[in-house]
C-alpha cells in the first residue's frame, strides 16, 4: 500500500516547516531584544532554519574529506552511554512520542538532527532545574557547567558531548548508514528518558 509513503512524506513536510517557522520566529523574536544584534544565536537559528529543507539534498553531496557517519560510530557511543549508565532499559513497543521517530525510516539524517534538538532541550531543563544560568550557551558550555555544579558526572557529560558532536554531522548533511535509522528509534528514546529521569529527581531534590 501506498498510504504509508504517503503518509510519512506529509509528515515530513509539516516537520520541516514547522521547525523552520519556529527557528525563524525564535531568531526574530531574539533581534526584537533591547540589543537589537544579529549575533551567534540568531545565525546559529536562521541556519537551523534551513536544515530540514537542505538535509535531503546534502545527503547525495559528500562533503568535503568524504563525511560520513557509520552505523559502528553510532553504536560505540551507544555502548559509552550504556556504560554511563545515561540508557534507560528498552521499553515496551507503544505509538511514538518524538517526532524524529516518525521520520526515521523516510529521512534518518533528519531524524538524528531531531535527536539532537530533543538532547539540547533536555540538557537546558535540567540546567534551569538546577537553578544554572543558560542564555546563549551552546551546548558544550550547558554541558560544562553541568559537569561543575555535579548534575552530571564527568563520564556523563563527555559521553554526552561525543553523542552530540556526532550528531551535529547529521545536522550538517553528513552521510549517514541505512542503520541509523533504527538506532535513533531504539536509542534515541532510551537516551531522553535517561535525561527526563535525571531532570525529575533533580526537581524533587529541589521541593
Amino acid at each position: 500500500m501506498k498510504t504509508k509513503p504517503l503518509i510519512r512524506r506529509a509528515f515530513s513536510f509539516l516537520f520541516r516547516g514547522g521547525a523552520t517557522f519556529l527557528a525563524l520566529g525564535l531568531a526574530i523574536l531574539h533581534l526584537l531584544s533591547p540589543n537589537l544584534r544579529i549575533d551567534g544565536t540568531v545565525i546559529a537559528l536562521f541556519a537551523l532554519a534551513l536544515v530540514p529543507w537542505i538535509a535531503p539534498l546534502m545527503k547525495s553531496i559528500e562533503l568535503p574529506g568524504g563525511v560520513r557517519i557509520e552505523l559502528r560510530e553510532l553504536e560505540e557511543a551507544q555502548a559509552k552511554a550504556e556504560q554511563a549508565g545515561l540508557l534507560e532499559p528498552p521499553a515496551e513497543e507503544g505509538p511514538a512520542r518524538f517526532a524524529f521517530e516518525m521520520i526515521a525510516e523516510e529521512d534518518p539524517n533528519l531524524a538524528l538532527a531531531g535527536l539532537r534538538i530533543e538532547i539540547e532541550r533536555r540538557l537546558v531543563i535540567l540546567a534551569e532545574s538546577a537553578g544554572l544560568p543558560t542564555e546563549r550557551r551552546s551546548v558544550g558550555q550547558l554541558l560544562r557547567v553541568l559537569r561543575q555544579d555535579q548534575q552530571l558526572a564527568p563520564r556523563e557529560s563527555s559521553v554526552l558531548s561525543d553523542m552530540v558532536s556526532l550528531l551535529n554531522s547529521a545536522v550538517h548533511g553528513a552521510r549517514v548508514d541505512e542503520g541509523a535509522a533504527t538506532w535513533a528509534l531504539d536509542i534515541g528514546p532510551r537516551l531522553l528518558a535517561g535525561l527526563d529521569d535525571r531532570i525529575a529527581s533533580v526537581d524533587t531534590a529541589g521541593r
